[in-house]
């Protein structure tokens, strides 16, 4: 799953708008929305201030949604 698509799961789980939001991560509601499209990507202090509102870690953007198999060939 992509960032923009959790973040947007997120916000929408959660019931909160996008100006919600960014007033939250002190930006523009419109820097949110382009968030969501995955037309830009947050700088890290930003990407801070989103998983902070959510409480959740910074890794949880960028999981994949099934486990990579980890197990070495011997």
């Amino acid at each position: 799953m992509t960032f923009a698509k959790r973040l947007m799961e997120l916000r929408k789980s959660k019931g909160i708008s996008q100006k919600e939001l960014a007033s939250y991560i002190d930006v523009s509601p419109s820097l949110v929305g382009m968030y969501e499209q995955g037309r830009r990507k947050p700088s890290f202090e930003i990407l801070e201030a989103i998983a902070d509102y959510f409480n959740i870690n910074i890794d949880m953007f960028y999981r994949l949604k099934t486990p990579v198999n980890t197990r070495f060939i011997v």
